[in-house]
């Protein structure tokens, strides 16, 4: 069953089902802050995210066409993570989703 037919054309909808799970949004955010930002990094600036559910989210947003994943053939390996121009169409929503948070953050 495709999104439309289960969900509508809400764009409202499809925006939180390619945005779904608690970490996506941070992730980048996270990216947006670095340029480019290497899996180890990411991580350690997202603890206590487990290993797998960052795994997940990265795989899902690079899916999506959210984030770029480049692997280098070295040893050790290296992976880095970018936003896509697609991705970078969501940080004005990210900005003012901070601005929101600074502003009444208790």
């Amino acid at each position: 069953m495709d999104f439309e037919s289960k969900y509508g054309k809400c764009p409202i909808y499809y925006t939180m089902s390619v945005m779904e799970g608690k970490w996506k949004w941070v992730i980048l955010w996270k990216i947006y802050q670095a340029k480019c930002i290497r899996y180890n990094k990411l991580r350690d600036s997202l603890l206590p995210i487990a290993h797998r559910t960052l795994s997940n989210q990265l795989k899902e947003l690079e899916a999506s066409g959210l984030i770029f994943r480049e692997q280098y053939n070295e040893v050790p390996p290296r992976v880095e993570y970018s936003l896509t121009e697609e991705g970078m169409t969501l940080i004005p929503i990210l900005e003012l989703m901070s601005k929101w948070g600074e502003k009444h953050v208790k």
